[in-house]
């Protein structure tokens, strides 16, 4: 570990591998679960103090909130990836440059996205089919988020540079104090005052406008030597170039990963209110479940741009095989625990006396939980490929998974032979067909090296 001035930096280039990637990635685990918190939380509160109608409301909404979000946070990491390759290869001024360019880049997405969603809330809610009893709570919430969509940005804009030079931890800080707030402020607005879903939202926007704030403050007065000066204020044509090039493939991937599943809570919205608030429920039991796979996924890729911007093919080999096995024995023991305890979780948001809704939500865990680490190793082979400077491979990999269970959901879900169960299938089938065409493609990466 170096240490740069009162910042604690990992060298990820050197080292013992296993140990660099775990220091490494376990704070940002730890931030991103942090993270689910938020909306946890207003799911939890919503649907145990306010009833299924807001339960589902908010879990609809999520899933809303979650693709148009994944645009700016897809491209705050393709261009982390980029800070990552210049870092690595000690290419300073190239580093603060890219930093210039993509904050004017990203910043303009965020604010076409506010006016989209504000300007077009009511034409996306009808495209996802969403029952009369639940729409004005939807809309409510969703209007209510995105005025805090900038905040979003400042969050993962800044933590982009700071884990693409090796620091992990400073992030989570502020989302651990942010996450004590927004659970306070649910209970005050929400119970306390009896605001409903329009509280929950409130207090996420609260929290997450004191995560973004803070890091960005932090970054700015503690870490001026990753900021542009004056000669690095330009835009060069070939850096907007790589930068848009990377960012956009990551930003599609990201995008067409979360549109897929945007899809899904579609279909699902078609079975009506008792399917919606399970699949609410029990998606937040499921990603908070895999979390830390995907974000030891987006460490790995962290990991392997800063070697592969340093020339050290071989130690990127050996660290895939590590982070393969660790994220195998991580979702084995996952799975275990989210299949055998699958009531008590769904209890802990949903009232025990909904059993129409509990015992839809069992039935979806069971299944999706078997399958867990193919979803691990999908992350993971996103996070190799973006690292490599393929980010084309790892959007091709998220069409055949999402391209797979949207196809088989819509096909095999109107069926009453099927039912809803088809769209829970669907899931771990497509990251089966992913894995096994990124592993096949990787075999041939490394032997042609």
């Amino acid at each position: 570990m170096k240490i740069h001035g009162n910042t604690q930096q990992l060298q990820l280039t050197e080292g013992n591998i296993l140990k660099t990637l775990l220091l490494f990635s376990l704070p940002m685990i730890a931030g991103n679960l942090l993270q689910q918190v938020y909306n946890i939380a207003d799911t939890m509160i919503v649907g145990r103090y306010v009833g299924a109608d807001a339960l589902a409301a908010v879990g609809s909404a999520y899933t809303l909130m979650t693709f148009l979000t994944s645009v700016i946070i897809g491209l705050c990491m393709g261009s982390g990836a980029v800070y990552s390759i210049f870092f690595g290869a000690g290419e300073k001024d190239r580093l603060r440059e890219s930093v210039w360019v993509s904050f004017w880049m990203i910043g303009l997405v965020t604010i076409l996205i506010t006016v989209f969603v504000f300007w077009k809330v009511d034409w996306i809610l009808k495209i996802l089919q969403v029952p009369d009893a639940v729409y004005p709570l939807i809309r409510s919430y969703v209007r209510i988020i995105f005025c805090g969509i900038g905040f979003v940005f400042l969050y993962n804009y800044f933590s982009s540079i700071l884990r693409a030079v090796g620091n992990s931890s400073v992030p989570l800080y502020f989302l651990a104090a942010a996450s004590i707030i927004n659970i306070v402020l649910d209970l005050w607005f929400v119970i306390g005052k009896g605001w409903g879903v329009q509280g929950a939202a409130g207090a996420t926007v609260i929290a997450q406008g004191i995560a973004g704030t803070g890091v960005m403050l932090y970054v700015i007065l503690r870490m001026p030597q990753v900021l542009p000066e004056r000669q690095h204020m330009v835009i060069r044509p070939e850096l907007v170039c790589y930068i848009g090039n990377y960012s956009a493939l990551t930003c599609v991937q990201q995008s067409v990963m979360n549109f897929g599943i945007l899809m899904i809570q579609g279909l699902v919205n078609s079975f009506g209110t008792v399917i919606m608030a399970a699949f609410a429920a029990a998606v937040k039991i499921d990603t908070l479940a895999y979390m830390p796979a995907q974000e030891f996924g987006n460490a790995v890729s962290i990991f392997v741009a800063q070697n592969h911007g340093a020339g050290k093919k071989e130690r990127i080999h050996t660290g895939f095989k590590k982070a393969v096995m660790v994220s195998v024995i991580f979702c084995l023991l996952v799975a275990a625990v989210v299949c055998g305890f699958a009531g008590p979780l769904m209890r802990i948001f949903v009232d025990k006396e909904q059993i129409e809704i509990i015992q839809v939500g069992i039935h979806y865990l069971r299944i999706e939980g078997a399958f867990y680490w193919g979803i691990g190793l999908l992350f993971l082979l996103y996070g190799i490929y973006r690292g490599m400077e393929k980010p084309g491979i790892s959007l091709v990999l998220t069409i055949i998974s999402l391209g797979t269970r949207v196809v088989l959901a819509y096909t095999l879900a109107p069926n009453p032979a099927f039912g809803v169960s088809a769209i829970w299938w669907a899931i771990p089938i497509g990251w089966m067909l992913a894995d096994a065409a990124g592993v096949w493609g990787l075999k041939k990466s490394f032997k042609s090296k």
